[in-house]
């Protein structure tokens, strides 16, 4: 009776995908190869043969008979020396090469050392058989997966730095006109990082926002063309009305509020004013 093929492939026992959005690499968990297995790789996919820590082949899409050099070893040569277990091990690891979402956040500190929060979203992806090498050699493996989440971990401290670069040496309410340079700077330093675990680096989006809520509504007013003092003015008027102050409108307008008759209230202002 012909013998069965092992089939390795990233397809569960109920043929869902395991390499999801999430997943940039993962290591096929049955290391016991042997000749003339089939590897499957889909087409968003590459996949690395490894042998006791050596790279043997890199495989684009397709299927593959695996041809690995050992041969079986039996008899009491192979019990007495192997404990009856096969000298060659071999590792199948997986490369997505989708583009992948990379998400870093964190805090930085304008000139005046305000906390400014910032969000960056990047797109990578792994994009050459050199490039999955790369991967395979550098970036650490803990288990049989490597997440995006991970990858975040890395590439964050390189962010931050690129980041507080510039904000750092600018104003609070000018770090959005410096935007443009905080992009290209994060592009990059973070290129030229992600570069080694043979990453590309295809867009960079990011926001900088002040971390204070208050900040973010006087800098809101600002962008009106108000002055500081009527942007204060304004912001004060707008707290006064959401807790159902009726003098708010007054300090708006920057206008004395009266109780009762403001025409007496008047009158009596201006005769205080002429005894004096």
């Amino acid at each position: 009776m012909p013998q069965i093929r092992q089939v390795i492939s990233t397809l569960s026992n109920d043929g869902k995908e395991i390499m999801g959005p999430d997943v940039l690499v993962y290591h096929y968990p049955d290391n016991s190869i042997l000749n003339g297995s089939l590897l499957t790789v889909e087409s968003n996919h590459f996949a690395v043969l490894k042998s006791r820590g050596a790279i043997l082949n890199v495989y684009e899409t397709g299927q593959y008979v695996i041809q690995t050099p050992d041969r079986p070893i039996i008899g009491a040569f192979q019990q007495a020396f192997f404990g009856g277990q096969s000298p060659w091990q071999y590792e199948v690891i997986y490369i997505n090469r989708a583009k992948l979402i990379l998400e870093v956040s964190g805090v930085a500190y304008s000139k005046e050392m305000a906390e400014m929060g910032y969000h960056v979203s990047c797109y990578v992806h792994v994009d050459t058989k050199e490039d999955a090498l790369k991967l395979v050699q550098h970036m650490p493996m803990s288990g049989h997966y490597v997440s995006m989440k991970e990858v975040n971990w890395y590439a964050g401290p390189v962010i931050e730095q690129s980041i507080n670069k510039i904000v750092q040496l600018t104003e609070l309410e000018r770090v959005n006109e410096r935007m443009p340079e905080i992009l290209e700077l994060v592009k990059e330093h973070l290129q030229e990082f992600l570069s080694v675990y043979g990453l590309t680096l295809n867009d960079v989006k990011a926001l900088v926002y002040p971390r204070d809520e208050r900040m973010k509504e006087l800098i809101a007013l600002r962008a009106f063309g108000l002055s500081e003092l009527d942007a204060v003015r304004y912001y004060t008027a707008m707290i006064m009305a959401q807790k159902g102050v009726i003098s708010a409108p007054n300090i708006a307008i920057g206008e004395p509020f009266f109780i009762g008759n403001p025409q007496v209230a008047a009158d009596r202002i201006t005769q205080v004013e002429s005894k004096h």
